[in-house]
């Protein structure tokens, strides 16, 4: 087996959650069976216990404070619409967790210490809800808007909940409300001022103290993300003086005494202590590269995931030791094959400076080059490990992948900075990096690949079509392709999205939608296309991509398309592979095939 494949198939596992009053209860996925699941793991017993087992497989899911249930979300074949549902902790019959409420997208969950639960849920005509389900009765509905908004916490004692809405029609920049359990107003943060500012809050969590009503928010008023306090029931603001680079995200230690930050900076993490007392910031000790998530301990350790681009990602605490081991899998693979790491490249472009990472085979350039183009697009792609890039490299491939305007980790300006040009933006950012690239001797400019997943096959579509000299090859995963047609069969928040970037709907502002659809360059492209997608995708429907394909074919272009049965991607290991397989040999079928190198 190659080790690009063992990269896949090894078992992995992610962050695992502690239930709050229980913590030696967690939950956990991996990918042991070969599919993404959801595994309950009891500290005291060192027992791990698959808790789903489906086709498609299964990601979202929490544990109830008291440690007593699981609760994970049913959807149909990866289409991302269904029910809560939850099942007991050491096994049992899976049952409705919130029965009378009907399917729908989940926006939110908060589980409170009485067995009251608050769901966050939107559809595509009925705009977004919050309702609350006590034991043994009815949903009751305490919010409704036509708008995107979503559940962000309820506090410890169950009185408040937290919602991050956009009513004010800014689907990229959120305010918070607090409200009681019945729905009543007790406070409002909007730093969009009704619209107005590009400024976003975000919900970072209620104080875990008992009587202590403080939340935990994140802000934009200094042009990054960093977290301050807010009380909703005195009107309160606490800002709080962090000195570090970058971006800061925050989660409150057990006891309510200091806060875990989380600092971004130049596609790295790195964890600090910061005590609420003293307002003294101390450094925990975490290895180069990036942090993926991290959760305080009672005990006053931190357990984070690791990872490099050389190095495989590890559950680790800050006490010392690695803190959960995969379930075995069949293949008898312990554990994934290192890579090379990334170099950081720096590039002068039309709007600023822009990062990018290059990993590279052995050897002399100037190598084929694969510029693998993030999703989101407030994303951004950092040192850590992933298995698609890992390959190319090993077949000989360079890897680019470009934060370009519109990723998040380098300010509120360059995040910001796409809208109504949406997709030129962010390809004139690549292009920069590219003409580097290839000036620097480090790629073939008779092979460059241009390739990415959901924005990022957007993008590759775009770019072929506006770039048409520039590319030799196009793979576009889940791609918009026709962003008509996508706005109008795409989830309700995901037309919010494109309201705020476009600045209204097609019918509003068609020639910015004109000018950023791939289709409208459909006939400018000369580079071969291969394109996959998820028949029950909701972000990135298939209908569209189907509209872009039958251009293609009417002109009798080169292009392969592969469509699989699930929704925006998979969570299938042996379908990840395959889709990458089939990639691998559309490029050498038309680039020939690259050295490989150890």
């Amino acid at each position: 087996m190659p080790d690009w494949e063992k990269r896949f198939r090894a078992p992995r596992v992610g962050l695992p959650r502690w239930a709050e009053d229980a913590p030696h209860r967690s939950l956990f996925t991996s990918n042991a069976t070969g599919t993404f699941e959801l595994y309950a793991w009891d500290r005291t017993t060192g027992e791990h216990r698959q808790a789903t087992d489906r086709p498609n497989g299964t990601t979202g899911g929490v544990l109830s404070p008291d440690g007593e249930w699981i609760w994970w979300f049913a959807d149909t074949d990866g289409n991302e619409f269904g029910v809560w549902m939850r099942q007991p902790f050491h096994g049992g019959a899976d049952e409705p967790a919130a029965p009378g409420l009907e399917p729908s997208y989940p926006d939110g969950l908060a589980l409170g210490r009485d067995g009251t639960a608050v769901v966050g849920r939107s559809t595509d005509k009925g705009g977004s809800t919050i309702h609350v389900i006590r034991p043994g009765a009815a949903p009751v509905e305490v919010y409704r808007h036509e708008q995107s908004a979503g559940v962000g916490d309820l506090s410890r004692d169950g009185a408040l909940i937290a919602i991050e809405h956009t009513e004010h029609g800014d689907a990229m920049h959120s305010a918070v409300r607090v409200v009681r359990i019945d729905g009543s107003v007790v406070g409002e943060l909007d730093d969009t001022r009704g619209g107005s500012e590009e400024l976003g809050l975000s919900v970072m969590g209620f104080a875990p103290v008992e009587g202590d009503s403080r939340l935990l928010v994140g802000h934009q008023r200094h042009g990054r993300w960093e977290p301050m306090l807010w009380d909703a029931l005195t009107g309160e603001e606490t800002p709080l003086a962090i000195d570090l680079p970058g971006d800061l995200d925050a989660a409150w230690f057990p006891d309510g005494s200091a806060l875990l930050i989380d600092h971004s900076h130049h596609a790295r993490s790195e964890l600090w202590r910061y005590d609420l007392g003293s307002s003294e910031l101390s450094r925990l000790d975490t290895p180069h590269g990036t942090v993926s998530g991290a959760l305080p301990r009672p005990d006053g350790t931190v357990e984070f995931l690791w990872s490099s681009a050389a190095k495989p990602p590890v559950v680790r605490s800050t006490a010392g030791h690695v803190v959960l081991s995969p379930p075995a899998t069949p293949h008898g693979i312990a554990q994934a094959p290192d890579s090379v790491p990334v170099e950081d490249i720096w590039v002068e472009g039309p709007g600023g400076t822009v990062h990018a990472l290059l990993q590279k085979p052995a050897g002399e350039g100037p190598f084929p080059t694969v510029f693998d183009i993030h999703g989101g697009p407030t994303w951004h792609d950092s040192d850590a490990f992933a298995a698609g890039p890992a390959a190319w490299v090993d077949h000989g491939f360079a890897v680019i992948r470009v934060n370009y305007r519109g990723s998040t980790g380098y300010g509120r300006a360059w995040t910001d900075a796409l809208k109504h040009r949406v997709g030129l933006i962010e390809l004139e950012d690549i292009a920069a990096v590219r003409d580097w690239a290839v000036a620097s001797g480090v790629s073939d400019a008779r092979r460059l690949v241009l390739a990415g997943g959901s924005w990022g096959g957007y993008l590759t579509l775009l770019g072929l079509g506006t770039q048409p000299d520039a590319w030799a090859l196009g793979l576009a995963a889940v791609p918009v392709a026709d962003y008509v047609t996508a706005y109008h069969d795409e989830m309700e928040a995901l037309k919010a999205l494109d309201r705020t970037l476009l600045g209204g709907t097609p019918e509003e502002v068609p020639e910015r939608f004109a000018a950023s659809s791939p289709l409208t360059y459909v006939d400018q492209v000369r580079a071969p296309v291969y394109i996959s997608a998820g028949v029950n995708d909701p972000r990135c429907p298939i209908r569209q991509v189907e509209n872009y394909v039958e251009r293609l074919a009417e002109r009798g272009h080169p292009h392969e398309v592969y469509r699989y049965d699930a929704g925006h991607g998979s969570l299938v290991m042996e379908e990840r592979i395959k889709q990458l397989r089939l990639e691998i040999a559309f490029a050498e079928r038309h680039l020939g095939r690259a050295a490989a190198r150890a």
